[in-house]
């Protein structure tokens, strides 16, 4: 018996060395939207970002981080469940959410065309256009809130979608400023163009620069790409007016949401210096 309990024991040691490596990173695709991770889940507890429920890994360490997630979500009435460390590897896509996550209820898209019937006149939207990264979306929608767009439009492929991450970078103004996802942006570039807007892209070469912008206080939908590839063909050819930002160094772009703050705030100053 002692050398097939032997046999057993070493056997058994790789399975044990397995479990004692959870840090080991393991991606995979997440089966919902949720942030993971405890500075992350209590910044989007204290963010108010939208939420379903909060998960505890079974038998985690009770830090101060996770009382305080735990402590933020009862106060927002969320449901807190122990589950498996297995469930939250599945839901997040990861290995490494320190034994919390926080599920995200799905965003509430506001329909394309009542946001051109409540747009103010005139009018100010912004697009995006293959800007992937959630954390540009959310700085874009922020500058949009603050210098008085009337809403933000993305396609439902290629860009950034409004995750958990978008709306916690959005410090809380995606909850205050509509946005809609539509199926072709282009489509919304023409049904823009029929409701009185112009359709500005925002581009290195561009017809005109800042500060002299002509359009600023006509009402417009202003496009913003890529930093990689810029804008689509399709949605350029679209454009009425290539605008671009003239920079003094040798940088080629601006980060998406650096570039669209600029651009909001000369046409909110433009506006303003208008009605003095």
């Amino acid at each position: 018996m002692r050398p097939g309990k032997k046999r057993r024991e070493s056997e058994g040691a790789p399975k044990r060395e397995q479990t004692r490596r959870p840090e080991h990173r393991r991606e995979t695709k997440p089966s919902s939207d949720a942030v993971a991770g405890r500075n992350p889940v209590v910044e989007a507890l204290r963010a108010k970002v939208p939420a379903k429920e909060l998960l505890v890994a079974e038998r985690a360490e009770i830090d101060e981080r996770m009382q305080e997630a735990m402590r933020l979500a009862k106060n927002q009435n969320l449901m807190i469940k122990e589950v498996s460390r297995g469930v939250l590897d599945g839901l997040t896509g990861t290995t490494m959410h320190q034994g919390i996550a926080l599920v995200i209820k799905p965003f509430q898209y506001a329909n394309f065309e009542e946001l051109l019937k409540k747009a103010k006149k005139p009018g100010l939207l912004i697009g995006l256009d293959g800007v992937t990264d959630p954390h540009n979306l959310g700085a874009i929608v922020r500058s949009a809130a603050a210098f008085g767009a009337d809403g933000v439009v993305i396609p439902e492929r290629r860009t950034a979608a409004m995750t958990g991450s978008a709306w916690k970078s959005s410090a809380g103004a995606a909850a205050r400023l509509p946005i809609s996802q539509v199926t072709n942006l282009v489509r919304s570039l023409e049904d823009a163009k029929k409701a009185g807007y112009f359709v500005v892209g925002l581009d290195a070469e561009g017809d005109e620069s800042l500060p002299k912008f002509s359009l600023s206080l006509e009402s417009v939908y202003v496009i913003v790409g890529s930093e990689g590839k810029g804008l689509s063909r399709l949605v350029r050819e679209t454009c009425d007016l290539i605008l671009s930002i003239p920079m003094q160094s040798d940088v080629e772009s601006l980060n998406a949401s650096v570039a669209t703050a600029i651009v909001l705030h000369q046409i909110a100053a433009n506006r303003q210096a208008s009605t003095l």
